[in-house]
């Protein structure tokens, strides 16, 4: 397995990525009025890159960790990293191990140790992820690693987690008067469009099928409109009979949307029905629907009670990366780094 770094540790990204989309559902930075700043050129990364990229007090930071690095974000992202971003991408990657290994340090300077027993949880953790101990091993096979390697990198990882929570979590907290500020100074992140809550029964239609196929479709579609208007249970007859596996077996229900999020005539026939009510069919490339309405919400500004959870949350991270990253350069304004390309 190729390291994963934690995020934890890597909010010390923020100096080299200031795009980080670190919002919640209700609240996130304001968009500026003025035009985005250039960004700096970046330096050139050699095509053949030398075995060692860089030093930190001595310690050497190789090619093999940069490669492995970049080879977990390409597998990440399903692609490979564009020839135009290289550069800018590898010298963020060769800056991200640069402070991992300053905080290598420093934990080991401070004598920060994580008990075998949490590093065993956090191995079982990974194997949770797996259907069984084999295939578990499979991959270990696969990506040329053991478990006791696997172990002494997740031990690294708990290590500097645990070095960086000592060191800010003093710092993070947030006070109830900045939570207020934010959400008075931030109103547009708080307004709510006109939502709706609906459920629906789905007959489907495959693309590109034939008429007698969609015929078909309409037929039961229409079988099961008529049973929902003799008064059965809207949510029992979506269970048996709506192919629409991601809300079939929540009995239809779609939870709340906004205008926009669903398909046109899905959309607008779910706006134009009252609270309670059911549509006709309703034809989308899908096949055919049958919508229920069971409320809707006028466009609002969402009270700061509602939402104080999720703002608080969003800035303590941000008070955490700010720390993280303060952290960070003050081990490396104190130690010696050398970056050899």
């Amino acid at each position: 397995m190729r390291r994963v770094l934690p995020l934890l540790v890597f909010l010390l990204v923020a100096a080299c990525s200031k795009t980080s989309g670190e919002t919640t559902a209700a609240a996130q930075e304001p968009a500026t009025a003025t035009a985005p700043a250039q960004p700096e050129a970046v330096k050139p990364v050699p095509a053949q890159l030398p075995d060692v990229l860089a030093r930190v007090n001595g310690e050497s930071v190789t090619r093999q960790e940069l490669q492995e690095f970049v080879d977990n974000l390409e597998s990440r992202a399903g692609t490979a990293v564009p020839a135009e971003q290289r550069d800018q991408v590898y010298r963020r990657v060769l800056d991200q191990l640069v402070g991992y290994k300053l905080l290598q340090q420093e934990a080991k300077a401070r004598k920060v140790v994580v008990p075998d027993a949490e590093v065993e949880a956090r191995i079982a953790e990974i194997k949770k992820q797996f259907p069984s101990e084999d295939v578990f091993m499979q991959m270990l096979v696969e990506r040329k690693m053991t478990v006791e390697k696997m172990r002494d990198e997740a031990r690294d990882d708990m290590v500097i987690s645990k070095l960086i929570e000592t060191e800010i979590a003093a710092k993070t907290a947030v006070k109830p008067e900045q939570v207020q500020e934010f959400y008075d100074k931030n109103p547009d992140q708080f307004k709510q469009q006109e939502r709706v809550r609906a459920s629906h029964i789905l007959v489907s239609v495959p693309q590109g099928a034939d008429a007698a196929a969609k015929t078909q479709a309409k037929t039961k579609a229409e079988q099961v409109l008529k049973d929902v208007k003799a008064g059965k249970d809207f949510a029992a007859l979506a269970k048996e009979h709506s192919q629409d596996p991601g809300s079939a077996v929540q009995g239809g229900d779609l939870g709340f949307f906004q205008q926009g999020q669903m398909v046109g005539p899905f959309n607008d026939v779910a706006f134009a029905l009252a609270p309670g009510a059911v549509s006709d069919l309703v034809e989308t490339q899908f096949g055919f629907h049958i919508i229920k309405v069971a409320e809707k919400q006028a466009g609002r500004t969402i009270p700061l009670d509602e939402v104080r959870p999720q703002v608080e949350q969003f800035l303590e991270n941000r008070n955490r990366e700010e720390q993280t990253e303060a952290f960070v350069t003050s081990l490396r304004t104190k130690g010696k780094v050398e970056i050899l390309i």
